[in-house]
């Protein structure tokens, strides 16, 4: 059936701020489905209040509407325009909550838009626990035994009527908030409270826990015929019992027998039909009793899911494009596959490697946290890596978490501990997957772990073959390693560091040189949807090491982008809004532009934004053989936060330009005492510093400086480890902390300047002129991170000698360090007087909010200015914003109600909204000032 010619303007509703369990994943969706939509010429407006994504772009829609989320601001939008559908499925649980909201109250019907993509008693059935456990058992589908409770006393009842072990699920809530496990009946009390009051209809499920169980994830496409394909089946590589988003998972399953493959593919499709006739994706979950593989549904979610990004990055198949065409009345038989070209898109992919998917977590940043996972989502991003097998895609993913690991173990960062070690395994946290490891190089027997971990034995004996490989390994030494054994530790994942470490006195680069004398390379393969049995059209590649490398190298001018990697507390979406951005820029100056990164949730990773994506760790190794192959101009290192950043040396050393601003001024920003330095040498006002490496020196420089002084390391982002202290004996503890966790790190002591106002600025350089692209003043005090402070553009009550100097240092320091491209500058302001805290020659998480509220791309005129290819005076920019714009951080507390709230120098937001108002008498804005001033006041 061809499109429905009634539909030419659709409203997407985006997911507002990222919180834990609704990150980036719904950007790159949102995203996909509005460029769907404009290749059909349908108007695309889109309403999300986050400015840091891409999906809020001018790139993506025709109307973009930077509002909060609420029905008012829906209705304020048809007013506006003339909608004629809404798709609410590419938002996540809170688009499909406003969508239901604005049904019941009518405003749909009133302005005669129809929902597409799903309809809202879909939506009913899937998340009303009791509805949904219902039409399980209508149609047939095994369900765990399970009472809905709407009050206290029925929850008893319900506990009493099905034994513990129990789960509780609050229903109509995101990421498993308000549920949990209760294995006694002394803890059921509290654990019942806290999930009928995180449910908005006062509504849980008490289930049975169906602990130890496999889990699997089904990803579904449908059409208006019914025609239903399984895009991805994704196996949890932990049991059930910690949440989808917190497990790490594996395409295609590995475990399953074809039998049981066959019965959840039925049943999968049989949910699907059974909850609507709507067209569109469909995630489906499942638990499997490994015994006797019997098969229970544990949810069904009709919309894209945090999964659907991760199966669209594992097969290539773009399942929110096609969802959203399926929802303007396309069926798939219509449609094209857009990686091959030639088949159509009811072809269900098939994969020749394999893809494993890690979180990462970011506990550091919550103190005193629980860090057992549970039902709960704790996770704020996740890396994905592809291999040849299971365990090089393993390896892979564990090079790419950013957590210094250089593999799965053997690396110098092993646990010793039995006793930390076992109760780990039954305790599981971020570190149970290294744990394992270290488990069986302790000669814990298989057997002992499988019980107490429930990890499937199939996954077990892999990661135990690796504990023999490094046995072996160390029997030899550099030179006399058989060239067959090198091959086969490359395969099975290991890098060189890891190589390096097992052999003892060798470095990383003599690995490297000697296993190019033996003629080990990496190669590049494609992923292609169809194993390749039709060719791929779209240069999407992953690394292995084999015979044949499927990446042609053209002759073009090329142009490297590197990521930002997993999404983290101080490094997120902001970053690959940037690296999008300066794609488009290089394409448009004539480049080839490759995208290096290992994020699954974002749009910088989907196949058609690059010229060329390697799906990689961005972790040296792979970063240098890419750069050795394609041999670009350059590498753009400005836009992909630390991670790329710390790359920047590596570069320099091997010979790779660096694009924009060179290494060394780059460093001299970043090097906290050469930086103070300059600072002194260009008369511009800082605080009183001092250097130290131990605690006696810090103590020492903070007597000179005077109490109280600001903490911090040096080359960190996001204020890791920054702290304030007034007295030797915090200076001591919080000094001798730092270097347990950044050993070698020098360590800055600055006098805090108490009750100061901070602000900060943005700027582009093209080495000749400065053009400041935004001032803000925060609400908050100096003392509290920039990125948890809410922002002011532009500032609203900073004197005009104070702006006018934040203007001069801005451009004196772009001057200084020899910018070429963005510099974002915190300042600190007291008695009229500006001091400049700090100064990042790169792309900041502020750049996208002034960029929309300012309605300027400038990230892509910064990525030209990189390039060389224009100068600030070719642009004509023109600011269109009326009022003021702020920024406010946003928090997940909720997942951590045990941890200190209290913002100070370490960043703890997960994300940012973005709220315009006209004037200085808006009572939002009155209220956030009242703030501002008590915390002047209070300080």
């Amino acid at each position: 059936m061809p499109r429905n010619t009634s539909i030419n303007s659709v409203l997407i509703i985006g997911s507002g701020p990222i919180v834990i369990g609704q990150a980036c994943e719904f950007d790159y969706s949102g995203s996909q489905a509005a460029l769907s939509l404009k290749e059909e010429g349908i108007r695309v407006s889109i309403i999300n209040s986050n400015p840091a994504t891409i999906m809020t772009d001018n790139i993506v829609a025709d109307n973009v509407y930077l509002l909060p989320l609420t029905c008012e601001s829906i209705e304020q939008i048809l007013e506006e325009q003339q909608i004629d559908a809404v798709l609410p499925t590419m938002g996540g649980q809170t688009a499909l909550n406003l969508c239901i909201e604005a049904s019941n109250r009518g405003i749909w019907d009133k302005y005669n838009v129809k929902v597409i993509g799903v309809d809202v008693a879909a939506i009913e059935k899937t998340e009303n626990r009791e509805e949904f456990r219902q039409l399980m058992i209508d149609i047939g589908v095994g369900i765990a035994n399970s009472k809905i409770a709407n009050s206290f006393l029925e929850g008893k009842e319900a506990a009493q009527l099905i034994g513990f072990p129990l789960v509780i699920r609050p229903s109509y809530t995101l990421a498993g908030t308000g549920g949990g496990f209760v294995h006694k009946k002394e803890d059921f009390d509290a654990a019942l409270n806290r999930g009928l009051h995180a449910s908005p209809t006062h509504e849980v499920l008490v289930e049975q826990a169906v602990l130890g169980w496999k889990e699997f994830e089904l990803e579904l496409l449908r059409d208006s015929n019914d025609n239903v394909i399984i895009i991805c089946t994704i196996e949890n590589f932990d049991p059930m019992g910690i949440h989808t988003g917190d497990s790490i998972t594996v395409a295609p399953g590995m475990t399953l027998s074809d039998k049981c493959y066959q019965d959840m593919r039925n049943q999968a499709i049989l949910m699907m039909r059974s909850i609507g006739t709507f067209a569109g994706g469909c995630n489906v979950q499942f638990s499997v009793n490994p015994e006797n593989e019997e098969i229970i549904a544990i949810e069904i979610n009709p919309r894209v899911s945090r999964s659907s990004a991760l199966a669209s990055k594992a097969t290539g198949y773009p399942i929110a494009k096609i969802a959203a065409k399926l929802a303007i009345g396309y069926n798939l038989d219509e449609l094209q596959n857009q990686i091959t070209k030639t088949t159509s898109a009811y072809f269900e992919p098939t994969l020749d490697y394999v893809i494993v998917k890690i979180p990462r977590f970011n506990f550091d940043k919550f103190k005193g946290a629980n860090k057992e996972l549970g039902l709960q989502m704790k996770a704020v991003g996740e890396v994905m890596a592809i291999g040849r097998t299971f365990i090089e895609a393993l390896q892979k993913a564990a090079q790419s978490l950013e957590t210094g690991r250089a593999g799965l173990g053997a690396d110098g960062r092993q646990s010793r501990d039995l006793e930390e070690i076992m109760y780990s395994l039954e305790h599981p946290s971020a570190d149970r997957l290294f744990h394992v490891k270290d488990a069986f190089e302790l000669g814990v027997p298989l057997e002992s772990i499988r019980k107490v971990t429930h990890i499937d034995k199939w996954f077990l004996v892999q990661i135990q073959e690796l504990v023999q490989l490094e046995t072996e390994l160390r029997r030899y030494q550099l030179n006399n390693i058989p060239r067959d054994f090198f091959l086969t530790l490359k395969q099975k994942g290991y890098s060189d560091v890891q190589i390096s470490w097992l052999l003892g006195n060798v470095t990383e680069d003599q690995v490297y040189d000697r296993r190019k004398e033996l003629g080990i390379n990496r190669v590049y393969k494609m992923v292609d949807t169809c194993a390749a049995e039709f060719p791929a059209q779209t240069p999407y590649y992953y690394s292995t090491f084999e015979d044949e490398n499927e990446s042609v190298v053209s002759d073009r001018k090329k142009i490297v982008v590197l990521g930002s990697g997993p999404n983290r507390i101080g490094q997120g979406i902001e970053f690959d809004y940037s690296c999008v951005h300066g794609l488009s820029a290089a394409k448009e100056c004539g480049y080839e532009a490759i995208m290096i990164n290992c994020n699954p949730e974002t749009v910088s990773t989907d196949f058609n934004m690059a010229d060329k994506l390697y799906f990689e760790p961005v972790f040296w190794e792979h970063v240098r053989e890419i750069i050795e192959l394609e041999k670009p101009e350059g590498v753009i290192v400005q836009l992909g936060g630390q991670t790329a950043l710390k790359m920047a040396k590596q570069l320099e050393d091997l010979g790779v330009k660096i694009i924009g601003t060179s290494f060394a001024n780059m460093d001299l920003a970043e090097d906290r005492g050469s930086f103070s330095d300059l600072l002194k040498e260009l008369d511009i006002p800082y605080p009183k510093y001092g250097v130290a490496t131990n605690a006696e020196e810090a103590i020492r420089v903070a007597n000179e400086v005077g109490y109280p002084v600001l903490v911090r390391p040096s080359y960190v982002l996001g204020g890791q480890g920054m702290s304030i202290v007034i007295n030797d004996e915090d200076l001591e503890k919080a000094v001798v902390k730092l270097l347990r966790s950044l050993p070698g790190n020098q360590i800055l002591i600055d006098h805090f300047l108490d009750r100061a106002e901070e602000a900060e600025s943005d700027s582009i350089c093209d080495g000749e002129d400065v053009h400041i692209i935004g001032m803000m003043e925060h609400i908050e005090p100096a003392g509290i991170h920039s990125g948890d402070s809410s922002a002011v553009l532009p500032p609203f009550s900073l004197s005009e000698s104070v702006q006018a100097h934040m203007e001069e240092y801005s451009k004196k320091l772009a001057k200084a360090l020899n910018v070429r491209g963005l510099l974002n500058i915190q300042f600190a302001i007291k008695d009229e007087k500006v001091y400049v805290i700090e100064a990042n020659p790169r792309a900041s998480r502020t750049v996208p909010f002034i960029a929309k509220a300012y309605d300027v791309p400038y990230i892509n005129i910064a990525t030209k200015v990189m390039l060389g290819a224009k100068k600030l005076s070719d642009f004509n920019i023109v600011r269109k914003l009326e009022g003021y714009a702020i920024k406010e951080p946003v928090f997940s507390f909720s997942k951590f109600p045990e941890v200190d709230k209290q913002l100070g120098p370490e960043m703890k937001s997960t994300g940012e909204a973005i709220r315009f108002i006209k004037d200085l008498n808006d009572p939002h804005f009155r209220e956030l000032y009242s703030q501002k001033s008590m915390f002047l006041n209070a300080q």
